[in-house]
């Protein structure tokens, strides 16, 4: 296959998304150039003929077309904008396509960095967790319009079966975490169903049955539940990703002065999924916070992490000068999107002290057994 405006591709991501991805590239008759923080996940893509590069900048210097998929808004920050990043270091006319879940403004702040440059980026995050990444068959959700895209289509459709345009920069993003705040709730839901199914005694998988074939069933409930009833926590996509686009979209919120309940209910479990090991979890692994103590232990989960104090929490951010799940720091005074004040004082998810009330809002007086998750008798 001979592709008349496209060449040369460099991937910056080689993860659970990235590496599949790569590997459509080449099989699409590219010439691919990769690189990652850590070498060992490009081997595969290196072992199919991708050419290796030792940083951004050298993977990007001549390549056609620069897609990243890395974590966390401070990676594409920092990939995009640092002194040797790829707005300066890619050549002029290249494309930079950002496919993370990140911020809208950072994407716009992008796309006018690269058009000084006379570079044309936009943002381009993709929905279909790993399957769709294996299968090439993600839904691009793109800060572009149809037109501007058209030069990079062979390259997108290579990985994607369905693009959706919403015209401006950082509209792709906006997009994104739309979907990431449905599907957060989506989970909460499925969760519930099981834990009450589980806990009244009927079959879960005939009630999940049920739910693939009414109203009550979403794309969650028929691809992840299962996966959660048969203890399967394997990420196709991790809980702290999650956590982190929810958080963003609960910025992004906040500076609309508008109110997601769900989303901050949802950004709670999955900060305490987090908080107690499950970081890089499937995000299925949401079913492990109403189980009981020995079932949480035996998957590698440790409720004993939500005593620590602040400066010994796992969940990534720093309580003192406390980082959101955004990836940026806010400065002091800030309060994250999580809606908790993270000073001395701090109650965490739910709050767990002498009057400890469950995710679920029960009291746990000395009649009420909870099912969310552990606690002490």
């Amino acid at each position: 296959m001979t592709h008349t405006h496209i060449r040369k591709v460099a991937l910056i991501g080689c993860g659970i998304m990235g590496a599949p991805i790569g590997g459509h590239i080449l099989d699409a008759g590219f010439d691919l150039t990769v690189h990652n923080r850590t070498r060992e996940k490009a081997e595969g893509l290196l072992a199919k003929g991708a050419h290796w590069a030792d940083s951004p900048a050298e993977a990007a210097a001549d390549a056609d077309v620069v897609l990243t998929m890395v974590g966390y808004p401070t990676d594409v920050e920092d990939v995009y904008l640092t002194t040797d990043g790829l707005i300066r270091s890619a050549k002029k006319g290249a494309w930079l396509i950002d496919l993370t879940t990140s911020s809208p403004q950072l994407a716009r702040d992008i796309h006018d960095a690269a058009e000084v440059e006379d570079k044309h980026a936009f943002d381009c995050p993709v929905t279909g967790g790993e399957q769709g990444a294996i299968d090439g068959t993600l839904t691009l959700i793109m800060g572009v319009t149809e037109q501007e895209a058209a030069p990079v289509l062979p390259l997108l459709e290579c990985f994607s079966s369905r693009r959706f345009y919403f015209d401006v920069p950082g509209g792709g993003q906006t997009a994104k975490l739309c979907n990431q705040v449905s599907l957060a709730s989506c989970m909460m839901g499925y969760a519930d169903a099981v834990a009450l199914a589980e806990q009244s005694g009927i079959d879960v998988d005939r009630m999940l049955e049920v739910l693939a074939n009414g109203t009550g069933g979403s794309g969650a409930s028929k691809t992840l539940a299962p996966r959660s009833v048969a203890g399967d926590f394997k990420p196709g996509f991790m809980a702290e990703h999650l956590r982190k686009d929810i958080g963003l979209a609960l910025q992004r919120s906040e500076d609309l002065d508008i109110t997601l309940p769900g989303a901050e209910t949802a950004f709670t479990l999955f900060d305490m999924l987090c908080q107690i090991g499950g970081s890089r979890m499937g995000t299925q692994a949401i079913t492990l916070l109403y189980d009981d103590e020995a079932t949480c232990t035996a998957a590698g989960l440790d409720w004993s992490l939500l005593e620590q104090d602040e400066d010994g929490c796992d969940c990534g951010h720093d309580h003192g000068d406390h980082e959101c799940s955004c990836g940026h720091d806010h400065g002091e005074g800030h309060e994250c999107s999580c809606g908790h004040d993270h000073d001395g004082d701090h109650e965490c998810c739910g709050g767990h002290g002498d009057d400890h009330e469950c995710c679920g809002g029960h009291g746990h007086d000395g009649d009420h057994e909870c099912h969310c998750h552990h606690h002490d008798d």
